[in-house]
């Protein structure tokens, strides 16, 4: 059999430090698919008595990548450049009191914070402080604030722009404050927008998708309560409304992300499981007209968990789903409203209940695939090798149908196939076939159990193949 050199000299990395893999549905009693335990801490390890937000911060100096936890006394900073050994480099402390709602994000080396408490206003962290911490755990102090609010319940940043949006404040009737964070520990107050109300989540992005009248437009999406604002944003002094997205069934619009190429738009809906019943559900709009955006379909979990954050990275989004933890979504059909979950790790075994315990986000941007989960339980570090390394190598093969069932076809124009090798989450060959340098191929699959496969073609091609 031939190595496969490139790809699984990387699995066989991420499972040789691998803390805990997941196996049998299952790592140190934890419910799982496909993702591996590399770390975890509880808040108490964190000096917390609860967790909530997270987001991440890789070095551009040398490429370490940092989890920061948002706690309910302050944000907790992880090196995790040995994920199964990540260092708690310390903690900067809330500005007023403590609570339950804590949000940051990332711009220029630099951590941004609000919380839902009275007169915290943003805290400012200088990021590459976390160089050069020689006894964690250390206590930091902020290196910037803005007080132009109070409470806010989240912070949304562009950083094509060195904006950030303050969203749920007492300003601007709970919709987005305006703040040029250019230069970081001197933020301006910019303006902000109040046309639609109180905005609960939001992302905002210079936009480069399907509809060309809006291309190279700041466009803001939110989550307001109810529906779906799209606002241009790109003269901070006149913003602009666009429309309204609206769906059945409304519990309360919480958050939402575009697809990468800005034609849907994914929306977490965090009340309706517990106001009719649902499975999971979340809402996927058209957004190709930013002028008319329209309710596209409706996906439904396997268990009535709620779901709070979500987040696309390539063909994945990734699911905070409260009671069941982390959920990975494969979206890479979704133009055919076809998608589908394809891994999970849930910090709370023994229950998928419709209530808010459990998982608040997950940070899944990392480049070596470690996702951060965060949430009452404290902080954990999985990775998913399959996931971690969707489609590193392309080529000229089509690979149908995909999910598949019993068959699994391959075909090129320009290339014919001679080998075929088919690895599981493992890194274990599965299939070795030899073939006759015929332009396409079908294998029988009706061995395989239902799960994740990559599939490697020629000895050079490599496809992530899921079998239903």
């Amino acid at each position: 059999m031939k190595k496969f050199t490139f790809i699984f000299t990387l699995l066989a990395s991420t499972f040789a430090f691998a803390q805990v893999p997941c196996a049998g549905g299952n790592a140190a009693g934890f419910p799982c698919e496909g993702f591996n335990l590399q770390f975890d801490i509880t808040p108490g390890g964190m000096n917390a008595s609860a967790a909530n937000d997270s987001w991440g911060w890789t070095d551009p100096q040398d490429g370490t990548e940092y989890a920061i936890i948002g706690l309910d006394n302050g944000t907790a900073f992880f090196d995790i450049s040995d994920p199964v050994n990540a260092i708690y480099l310390g903690k900067l402390p809330t500005h007023t009191s403590s609570g339950i709602w804590r949000d940051v994000k990332v711009y220029d080396n630099h951590a941004f914070v609000v919380a839902e408490e009275s007169g915290h206003g943003m805290q400012v962290f200088d990021l590459t402080r976390l160089r050069n911490v020689t006894n964690p755990p250390e206590i930091f102090t902020e290196d910037g604030h803005y007080n132009g609010f109070g409470r806010a319940h989240n912070i949304v940043i562009n950083e094509d722009t060195g904006f950030a949006y303050a969203v749920g404040t007492s300003t601007f009737s709970g919709g987005p404050h305006f703040i040029d964070i250019s230069n970081p520990t001197s933020p301006v107050a910019a303006g902000g927008y109040s046309l639609d109300g109180y905005t609960h989540d939001a992302q905002v992005v210079i936009y480069n998708g399907p509809d060309t009248d809006y291309t190279g437009r700041e466009i803001y999406m939110g989550s307001n309560e109810d529906n779906l604002v799209i606002v241009d944003v790109t003269d901070k002094n006149n913003p602009q409304s666009i429309s309204i997205g609206t769906y059945g069934n409304v519990g309360y619009t919480h958050q939402g992300w575009f697809t990468e190429d800005q034609r849907y738009f994914i929306v977490g809906d965090e009340i309706d499981e517990l106001n009719f019943g649902f499975n999971t559900r979340t809402i996927v709009f058209d957004v190709s007209d930013l002028d008319n955006p329209t309710f596209f379909f409706e996906y439904f979990g396997n268990t009535p968990a709620i779901d709070h954050n979500g987040y696309v990275v390539g063909n994945t989004y990734y699911m905070a789903n409260y009671n069941a933890g982390l959920r990975a979504i494969d979206i890479s059909d979704i133009d055919n409203q076809n998608i589908s979950e394809v891994g999970f790790f849930d910090t709370i075994p023994g229950t998928n209940s419709a209530g808010f315990g459990g998982t608040w986000n997950v940070y899944p941007f990392f480049a070596s695939g470690n996702i951060v989960i965060s949430g009452d339980e404290g902080f954990f570090l999985v990775h998913n090798p399959i996931l971690g390394i969707e489609d590193i190598v392309q080529g000229d093969f089509v690979m149908y149908p995909n999910p598949a069932n019993d068959k699994l076809t391959i075909s090129s124009k320009d290339e014919a196939i001679s080998h075929v090798e088919i690895y599981n989450i493992l890194g274990q060959a599965i299939v070795n076939k030899s073939f006759s340098n015929n332009f396409t191929e079908t294998l029988d699959i009706s061995n395989l159990n239902s799960g994740m496969y990559l599939v490697k073609i020629n000895g050079s091609t490599t496809k992530k193949l899921i079998v239903n």
